[in-house]
C-alpha cells in the first residue's frame, strides 16, 4: 500500500507533489521521494520517513520543474531503506518509476535484465519496471508502445506513474486504484484523490487494464491493446477535502469523535440501494458476507442481527480466506462485501470469485467511486467521510448503522431502531475522557490483554483487541465468553488485564459469573457496561439502551482506551507502525 502522485502543468511541480503526499500519508509512510524533470533533466530526492521529516531534511519541494512524480511508500519488496524508496530511476537516469502494487513475476525479470547488462540498486520489485521499460523504449522509441510491451510482460496487481527526461508523463492501472485529475491547463496522476483535491475535483477513475499518455498539454486514455479510450470526467465530492486535523492532537481522535454524527448519514443519498439490498438478500437462497480486519467484524454483527432478527442464514468469510472455500460459493447466491476504501486486494478477489459464478454483489463501502463499487449490483455508501487514521474508528459504526438499516428494511420496519437514541449515546461517552485516560496509563506496561465478550458482543471483543494491537503494540486477544474455561482461563494471572464487555442484557449474568473467575485468578478487570459491579476494577461506564445500539456504544470507549494508551506508549495512533489503510497488495 503506497501513494503515487504525479503532476503535469504550468507550476512549479515540487511544493505541490510534496502537499499532495502529505495529504496520503495515510496510505504509506515508510518513506517518501520526489522526481522533477527539468531542461530535459531528471532530478530525484528521497529519504527515510514521513512527508515532513524527510522534505525539512532533503528539501524535496525544492526540486525544480513542472512535470515531476512523487511517492510515500508501505514497504512489501525489500526493507525500509534509502535505497528501497521511491521513485525509482532507470539505469540510464532518462526515467522514473513510482509503483504501487506487487509483480510477481519480478525475480524472472530481474534475472533477465541483468543478463542483458541492467544493475540494480534496490531491493524493490518496481526497479525492474523502471529498467523494463527502459529497455522497451530504448527498442520501439515511442512511449506508447513501450507501455503496451512492458504491461505485457508484468504478472500481479499494479499501478505506476513513469517520467521520462523528455517531459512525458505515463502511467498505468492493473487492479491498483489509478485517477486522473483534470485541473486548470494542468493533469494529476494519483491513487487517491485526496492528492490533488485542493487543486481540482474533477477527476477520471481509470478503468482497469488501461493506460495513460501525458505529452504536450494533451491526454491520452488507451486500453493495453492500443485502442483509444474514452471515459468520463466525475465531480468528486468536496468533503474529501476536509481531512485536517482541525483542533485535534491527531485524525484518530478526531474521528473517533465525529461519530455521533457521522452514524445519521450512513446508508443516506444512495437512492434506493438499501431497499434494493434488503430483496437481494430476502430473495436469495445462500447469502454470503465478507470484509477483512474491522470491515470482517462487521460481517460478524451482520452474521448475528440477520440471523437473529431476519431469520436469515449468512456465512461470514475472511476475505482472504474465501479463495481456500470457493468451491462452497453456491452459484447465484448474494454476496456481501465490506470494505472502508474499496480497494482492498482480498475483498477485490473475493468479490470476483463470487461473480464467476454469477453471485449479485452488495458492497458497503465508503468510497462510492472505489473499484469495489464498480464490480458491485448495489452500493451502499457509509458517507462517513475521508478516515485517515489507519485504525477504523468511525467507519465500523458506519458500517454497523448500514446493517442495522438492512435489517429495519427486511423485517418491514418490525426492528425500530432509535438512532438519535445510539449518537447520544455515543455523545455521552466522548464528553469524559479522563477515566478512559488514567486506565491507559495503567495497561502501557501490561504485556497481554484479553477482551471477553457473548453473543453480539464477542464480534465487539475482536473488533476491541484488534484496535488495541493496532495502536497500542500491546498482545490483544478476543475471547468468546463461553469458552473461557476451554482454555484462556490457564492464561489469567496477575500480570494479564482483561475487559469484560458487559452491558445489561441477556448476556449480562453469565458475563459477569466469568468475569468472577477471571478476577479469582489475579487478573485486573476493566468492565465496560451501564451497571456497575464490585467485581471490575475499573469501570466504564455506557449510557442503558437497547440489544441493538450496545455494539455501537460499547465500541466507543475501547477506541479512547487503544488511542490514549497508544500516547502513553510514545506509539503514533495515527499511523501505527506496519501497517497501512488499504491494504491493496496480497
Amino acid at each position: 500500500m503506497c501513494s503515487i502522485i504525479g503532476y503535469y502543468g504550468n507550476e512549479v511541480a515540487a511544493p505541490i507533489i510534496v502537499k499532495g503526499l502529505k495529504r496520503m500519508e495515510y496510505r504509506g509512510y515508510d518513506s517518501v521521494g520526489v522526481a522533477t524533470e527539468s531542461n530535459s533533466h531528471i532530478e530525484l530526492k528521497k529519504g527515510i520517513g514521513k512527508v515532513e521529516e524527510v522534505n525539512s531534511n532533503v528539501h524535496l519541494d525544492t526540486l525544480p520543474g513542472k512535470i515531476g512524480i512523487g511517492h510515500t511508500r508501505w514497504a512489501t519488496h525489500g526493507k525500509v531503506t534509502d535505497a528501497n524508496a521511491h521513485p525509482h530511476p532507470s539505469n540510464s537516469g532518462k526515467l522514473a518509476i513510482v509503483h504501487n502494487g506487487i509483480i510477481e513475476n519480478f525475480e524472472q525479470l530481474k534475472i533477465e535484465l541483468e543478463e542483458d547488462g541492467y544493475v540494480f540498486k534496490s531491493e524493490t520489485d518496481t526497479e525492474v519496471i523502471a529498467n523494463l521499460l527502459q529497455k522497451n523504449y530504448e527498442n520501439v522509441k515511442n512511449v506508447k508502445d513501450a507501455i503496451i510491451k512492458t504491461v505485457s510482460e508484468l504478472e500481479g496487481h499494479y499501478a505506476f506513474v513513469a517520467m521520462f527526461e523528455n517531459g512525458q508523463l505515463a502511467a498505468a492501472r492493473f487492479h491498483e486504484p489509478l485517477i486522473v485529475g483534470i485541473g486548470k491547463d494542468s493533469y494529476f496522476l494519483s491513487s487517491d484523490v485526496l492528492g490533488f483535491i485542493e487543486q481540482t475535483d474533477n477527476a477520471i477513475y481509470i478503468e482497469n487494464g488501461n493506460f495513460v499518455i501525458i505529452d504536450n498539454d494533451k491526454l491520452q486514455i488507451l486500453d493495453f491493446n492500443g485502442e483509444i479510450v474514452k471515459q468520463q470526467i466525475t465531480k468528486v465530492s468536496k468533503e474529501f477535502a476536509d481531512a485536517y486535523k482541525g483542533d485535534y492532537a491527531h485524525f484518530t481522535l478526531k474521528e473517533i469523535s465525529e461519530q455521533p454524527d457521522t452514524i445519521f448519514k450512513a446508508g443516506e443519498n444512495t437512492g434506493n440501494a438499501i431497499k434494493n439490498a434488503a430483496e437481494y438478500i430476502k430473495n436469495s437462497n445462500n447469502i454470503y458476507i465478507t470484509g477483512s480486519g474491522t470491515s470482517y467484524n462487521a460481517a460478524l454483527i451482520a452474521k448475528q442481527v440477520l440471523a437473529k432478527y431476519a431469520k436469515i442464514k449468512v456465512d461470514a468469510i475472511i476475505s482472504s480466506e474465501l479463495q481456500f472455500s470457493s468451491d462452497t460459493i453456491e452459484p447465484n447466491s448474494t454476496l456481501i462485501a465490506i470494505s472502508q476504501s474499496g480497494e482492498s486486494a482480498d475483498v477485490l478477489d473475493a468479490v470476483n470469485i463470487a461473480k464467476k459464478v454469477n453471485c449479485n454483489i452488495i458492497s458497503i463501502v465508503n468510497s462510492l467511486t472505489s473499484s469495489l463499487a464498480r464490480e458491485s449490483n448495489i452500493v451502499i455508501g457509509m458517507n462517513c467521510g475521508p478516515e485517515i487514521g489507519v485504525a477504523a474508528t468511525k467507519s465500523f459504526t458506519s458500517q454497523m448503522i448500514v446493517i442495522y438499516k438492512i435489517v429495519e428494511e427486511i423485517t418491514n420496519g418490525d426492528i425500530k431502531i432509535n438512532y438519535k437514541e445510539i449518537s447520544e449515546s455515543i455523545a455521552k461517552i466522548l464528553e469524559n475522557h479522563d477515566q478512559i485516560r488514567h486506565i491507559a496509563s495503567e495497561i502501557k506496561e501490561i504485556s497481554d490483554i484479553y477482551v471477553l465478550g457473548r453473543g453480539i458482543h464477542y464480534p465487539i471483543a475482536i473488533e476491541s483487541a484488534l484496535k488495541l494491537k493496532e495502536l497500542t503494540y500491546i498482545h490483544a486477544e478476543g475471547i468468546p465468553g463461553g469458552e473461557l474455561k476451554h482454555g484462556p482461563l490457564a492464561l489469567m494471572d496477575s500480570n494479564v488485564f482483561v475487559i469484560i464487555i458487559n452491558p445489561n442484557d441477556s448476556t449480562y449474568s453469565d458475563t459477569l459469573t466469568s468475569a468472577r473467575e477471571i478476577k479469582a485468578r489475579g487478573a485486573k478487570i476493566i468492565g465496560i457496561s451501564d451497571q456497575k459491579s464490585d467485581v471490575y476494577d475499573y469501570w466504564i461506564e455506557i449510557p442503558k439502551t437497547n440489544e441493538l445500539a450496545y455494539p455501537i456504544s460499547e465500541t466507543i470507549p475501547i477506541q479512547l482506551l487503544s488511542y490514549y494508551a497508544a500516547l502513553e506508549k510514545d506509539a503514533d495512533p495515527d499511523y501505527p507502525r506496519n501497517l497501512a489503510k488499504s491494504v491493496t497488495v496480497k
